[in-house]
């Protein structure tokens, strides 16, 4: 496993990272939670996902208790939390990134992941609201208390992260440093795009999520949508027209060559191409099973193959088409 510095900031996180997105709680107990965050870190991972929203704070309870039987020294992994949506309807209390649900955010996380600091905490989507400033000094509060000590930003677009670290500068607090965008070989539009420049000029870090597009990328849609699946579970029937869409399954199937070339499976060539951007820290994968771990993890040995020959291959099955003075 390699190590990537978070943009500016001094901590490194491992190419590979592990996330708890759908599958703690709704698919994992803590007994399956400990075995694939064990085999994660036994395979170098350092940096664990999170957010007060995932399976209404079950997720969180679920990391916690694993971390507390994992036992693992402090010092050697990240963890991070996200918060917007929020577990209640009352006002004040949801979609909203103002003080009042920020303070309170950060505390009931830190209970239920049983820490007295997490690493990362992000503003999982923007707040259209509450003013940029009230949030960024919240933010900067938090990390003064030790409640957590790096923050960034989620699906925020690139002109409203430029305000906050404005914002920051012009008062001399902490900046946002990271983004958690979408990014992966279906969806490109912001990291190859409005965040490109970005990213150049401001040396933001980036933590990516969904690099294997909901599982599309996988391949285990091919023949429709098994039961154990994440597109068979309650609550995520929204996924299932992204999921049995064919024109998409048609350019999965295309990528199959490559991976023959390559000795490697669709999971892990499509989590290796998002690791070759430059501009990505880390890429968060998921699992419900011990041994998707373990395939996954293998992706860092399949990076280095990936030539810029194959990633014109992959730009072409997808439709892709890059100016000619393109880095």
């Amino acid at each position: 496993m390699k190590y990537r510095h978070l943009g500016k900031t001094g901590i490194q996180v491992s190419e590979l990272s592990f996330g708890s997105w759908v599958t703690f709680s709704n698919q994992a107990d803590v007994k399956a939670a400990v075995d694939m965050m064990a085999a994660a870190y036994d395979a170098g991972v350092n940096f664990f996902d999170n957010a007060e929203v995932y399976a209404g704070g079950k997720s969180e309870e679920v990391m916690g208790k694993a971390l507390k039987e994992l036992n693992w020294r402090r010092s050697s992994y990240l963890v991070s939390t996200k918060f917007f949506w929020g577990l209640h309807d009352g006002v004040n209390e949801k979609n909203t990134l103002n003080r009042k649900r920020l303070i309170e955010g950060i505390r009931g996380s830190l209970e239920r992941l049983q820490l007295e600091y997490v690493d990362l905490i992000y503003c999982h989507r923007p707040d259209k609201t509450t003013p940029i400033e009230e949030t960024v000094w919240a933010m900067h509060n938090i990390i003064e208390r030790g409640q957590a000590l790096y923050w960034g930003t989620s699906e925020w677009a690139a002109s409203e992260i430029i305000e906050a670290i404005q914002i920051a500068e012009r008062h001399h607090l902490h900046k946002p440093a990271m983004e958690q965008p979408q990014y992966n070989m279906f969806v490109r539009n912001r990291m190859e795009g409005d965040y490109e420049r970005f990213y150049k000029e401001y040396n933001y870090g980036s933590t990516i999520w969904s690099p294997l597009a909901s599982g599309l990328l996988t391949g285990k849609y091919k023949g429709g949508i098994p039961k154990d699946s994440r597109g068979a579970l309650k609550g995520y029937d929204w996924l299932q027209n992204h999921l049995t869409d064919k024109q998409k399954l048609a350019k999965v199937n295309a990528l199959e060559p490559i991976t023959k070339e390559l000795d490697c499976t669709l999971s892990q060539l499509a989590l290796a191409w998002c690791v070759k951007n430059p501009f990505v820290s880390t890429v968060i994968t998921g699992a419900s099973r011990v041994e998707q771990v373990h395939e996954n993890m293998k992706a860092a040995d399949v990076i280095e193959k990936i030539t810029p020959e194959i990633m014109a291959r992959i730009d072409e099955i997808f439709e892709i088409k890059k100016d000619e003075d393109d880095d």
